[in-house]
């Protein structure tokens, strides 16, 4: 998913990396999703399936640090800059929104792996 996005949405050399900055917010809200989800919370292969193999396949931090270093290298150190803390907040801005969508209780149960089959 994350290469046909990719491939599809590319980013000349140079210009904000707006493609991997975006697989890596959505990447990191949809993780943060699973809490809320009842069939990961009482499976837990399935929280591992989806957080680590799909949403982990997709998100690329590894990308965004070596695209922040090729703007770097390119002399765009205040747009490597923007996109490395950029990335980096809204990524956590994901989170914090997409964690309202869970209760204190689904998130402890969650990563307890309680409800495990």
């Amino acid at each position: 998913m994350r290469w046909a996005f990719t491939d599809a949405h590319a980013v000349p050399a140079g210009h904000f990396p707006w493609t991997t900055f975006l697989i890596n917010v959505i990447g990191s809200g949809m993780l943060a999703a699973l809490p809320a989800v009842a069939a990961v919370r009482n499976r837990h292969w399935l929280g591992l399936l989806l957080g680590t193999g799909v949403l982990g396949g997709f998100t690329t931090m590894s990308a965004a640090s070596a695209e922040t270093f090729d703007l770097f290298d390119g002399g765009h150190l205040g747009l490597g800059l923007a996109y490395c803390l950029g990335t980096l907040a809204a990524a956590l801005a994901a989170v914090l929104l997409v964690d309202h969508l869970s209760t204190e209780e689904q998130r402890r149960e969650f990563e307890s792996g309680e409800g495990d089959e």
